[in-house]
């Protein structure tokens, strides 16, 4: 159990670092808490015995630890109220009716990545209640076309895909068949009717049937499952902890669009409206934080992530996470 003297004193090393990535040392807070060097000097060597802070070989401050940053989230952090300017740039995107809803978020995240120099990502899945309402084709060219996937609630999904020797008559009866046999079903259902109800009759229909069904199964495959925006990856560059090329070509490599999606999903949530990962407790890498939200709206389910270091601005993170889940679902409701 803390003191009221030792849980001041540990947030303000903690807001210091965040600020500054420098060891904090007793002159500082002394001045703040109007306390005596000696008395600051003993109740930070007694916050270094249980843990909370750390003491760096190059200076003769402190620096928060990972169970003193997780302490601090859990007991001392102050969600800040957004500023002014941060709120107006948000509500500009979402109240612009020009943008489509993946745009509003798309955009929002990106204005994140911007303002923290964090990295910022979108794990999105079509939901059950999508249901396909047409699948229609525009050629490019004799081996090109884009695949277009409209569902019930308006979500729409373009993918280009090649068909080399393939008749340009034959796919259009592939899409016939499509249209005729399963819209209606769910988005998440569709690639196993796909294979157990259009794959045993599409060779009655067209000859290149396996090349055909191989291609819209992809399609579909993809569209119901996790889709992955990525904004910001090389913002790590930008923190003193990250100067090493090794460590940072080894984060890059999990930015990737698969590999962070399945990073993200094996973090066990927490079950709160947002969840704060502090080094060990994420798959990423020991000396980052991952802070995400889910989020949820009749077109589609997901998660959003900002990615940073330990010594990260988490106050202003989560209030910007909250604002954009507010707005997402409110917009997704219309």
């Amino acid at each position: 159990m803390l003191t009221e003297r030792q849980k001041e004193i540990l947030k303000i090393i903690v807001l210091e670092y965040i600020k500054l990535a420098k060891p904090v040392g007793s002159n500082l807070i002394c001045d703040t808490l109007n306390c005596s060097s000696a008395t600051i000097r003993s109740e930070m060597a007694t916050l270094e015995e249980l843990g909370l802070l750390e003491k760096t070989h190059t200076s003769s401050g402190r620096v928060p630890s990972e169970k003193g940053y997780r302490y601090y989230v859990d007991n001392l952090m102050e969600i800040k109220k957004m500023s002014a300017e941060d709120m107006l740039k948000l509500q500009i995107i979402f109240h612009n009716n020009q943008l489509q809803f993946n745009d509003c978020v798309a955009e929002s995240l990106k204005l994140i990545s911007e303002m923290t120099n964090y990295t910022s990502i979108k794990l999105g899945s079509a939901s059950h209640e999508n249901t396909l309402k047409e699948i229609s084709i525009v050629p490019l060219n004799d081996d090109n076309l884009i695949v277009i996937v409209v569902t019930n609630m308006g979500y729409v999904e373009h993918k280009n895909i090649s068909l080399p020797n393939v008749d340009i008559n034959d796919v259009k009866k592939t899409v016939n068949l499509i249209n005729n046999m399963i819209v209606g079903t769910p988005i998440d259902e569709v690639s196993e009717k796909l294979e157990f109800e259009i794959k045993p009759i599409i060779a009655n229909y067209v000859e290149e049937h396996e090349k055909l069904y191989n291609a819209f199964y992809n399609v579909f495959n993809n569209f119901a499952s996790k889709n992955v925006d990525v904004i910001g990856k090389r913002n790590i560059l930008k923190h003193k902890e990250f100067d090493n090329i090794e460590k940072v070509s080894r984060i890059l490599d999990k930015f990737e669009d698969d590999n962070i999606a399945n990073l993200v999903d094996e973090i066990k949530e927490r079950g709160n409206d947002i969840n704060i990962y502090i080094g060990k407790e994420n798959n990423i890498d020991d000396d980052m934080t991952v802070i995400e939200t889910s989020y949820k709206t009749p077109q589609e389910e997901g998660k959003l992530v900002v990615v940073g270091p330990k010594r990260m601005d988490y106050d202003r993170v989560v209030a910007l996470l909250e604002f954009i889940k507010e707005n997402i679902e409110n917009q997704g409701d219309r």
